[in-house]
């Protein structure tokens, strides 16, 4: 069955980066010119080149030592952090056994004046990082926004990392923990009928391979909504850059690099939609649930991105293709920036008009 879109969104596109954004840029590339910086950036574009164990596991840390403490820095802006105080967090795990036995961190944040409602709405979240970076606790500072701005309870799922998890295990540590929030959701005081999935970069990538699970297991009934953001969805890195964004070829390298951490064998595992989201079938896709795709106009993925967005609106799944102009990958998740505003606006109009009616 197709659903149907509200036509929420229709964002002008501007061919240009905002100016705010362009000038934070030009410092931080002023950084990496010379010293440390462009030492660092070569040794990143050496280990990008090289596969083996040793070289995987510093690129990973690589990575971490430059996003972890930047989402660090940036969720101490006062207007995430005066939501921290009008919520309550609270934590469960949920048990796996996919790879090895592990218990999967879920923090929850609930908003202090849903307290007593026992059929909150209920928004599950996967945190960026390319799903080697970052982890639950640094999203925090946005999901407690997220929780009072929009009035939902958030499920924030730290399931494990690549390189030492590799896919679909990381995918599956999340699909277990919406399993276990839906199952109990009278426990958990939500309505089991108004659960989202989201995420974001690496957590977008996350949702999208969920999706892909829940339409091979027929249980997309589960998930009122879904909002990948930003997301990494197939292997359009791999192509000739020649023809590519300014952001997919600068990105060319370190993005092969994070596909190879994540896979198993890739060899093997190329044709695999829970590996590759972009890569299902549309007989899968017409089995999504219904979705709102969240891009940014200077994104790295916008690409592969607008490849799925049409084929989801083809297959009757697309409820919105929303694309914030003048914005880059993270910028919109900086209070900063003016970027920021019109982001979280749309996420919450879309939650009340297509989670909470």
């Amino acid at each position: 069955m197709r659903v149907k879109s509200k036509k929420l969104f229709n964002f002008p596109l501007q061919g240009t980066v905002d100016g705010d954004v362009a000038q934070f840029e030009s410092s931080l590339e002023k950084e990496f010119v010379t010293g440390v910086g462009k030492l660092m950036l070569h040794k990143m574009e050496e280990l990008s080149k090289t596969e083996s164990e040793a070289s995987d596991k510093e690129f990973a840390e690589m990575i971490r030592g430059m996003i972890d403490p930047f989402i660090k820095q940036v969720g101490t802006h006062p207007a995430l952090q005066e939501c921290g105080a009008l919520t309550t967090e609270t934590r469960f795990s949920v048990p796996t056994t996919h790879h090895t036995a592990f218990s999967v961190p879920v923090h929850v944040y609930t908003p202090n004046t849903l307290a007593r409602n026992s059929h909150n709405a209920a928004y599950i979240y996967a945190h960026g990082g390319g799903g080697v970076a970052s982890t639950a606790a640094l999203a925090k500072p946005w999901l407690d926004y997220i929780a009072v701005k929009c009035g939902v309870v958030v499920f924030n799922v730290d399931y494990r990392l690549s390189p030492e998890v590799k896919s679909p295990n990381n995918v599956l540590d999340f699909y277990e923990c919406l399993k276990y929030i839906h199952s109990n959701a009278s426990v958990l005081n939500i309505d089991p009928g108004k659960i989202a999935i989201a995420g974001e970069c690496g957590g977008g990538y996350i949702c999208l391979g969920t999706m892909v699970l829940l339409a091979q297991r027929d249980e997309t009934n589960i998930v009122k909504l879904a909002m990948p953001g930003m997301s990494l969805i197939d292997d359009y890195c791999f192509s000739p850059p020649c023809g590519m964004t300014r952001e997919e070829r600068r990105d060319v390298l370190s993005m092969r690099k994070i596909w190879r951490l994540r896979a198993a064998d890739l060899d093997s595992q190329w044709d695999d939609p829970v590996l590759f989201p972009g890569k299902t079938s549309d007989t899968l896709l017409e089995k999504f649930p219904p979705t709102i795709i969240n891009e940014v106009e200077f994104d790295m993925f916008i690409t592969e991105t607008s490849r799925l967005a049409n084929r989801l609106r083809r297959a009757g799944r697309l409820l919105e293709f929303v694309v914030i102009p003048g914005a880059k990958n993270g910028s919109n998740l900086n209070p900063e920036f003016k970027c920021f505003t019109a982001w979280q606006s749309a996420v919450k109009l879309s939650i009340e008009e297509y989670l909470q009616k």
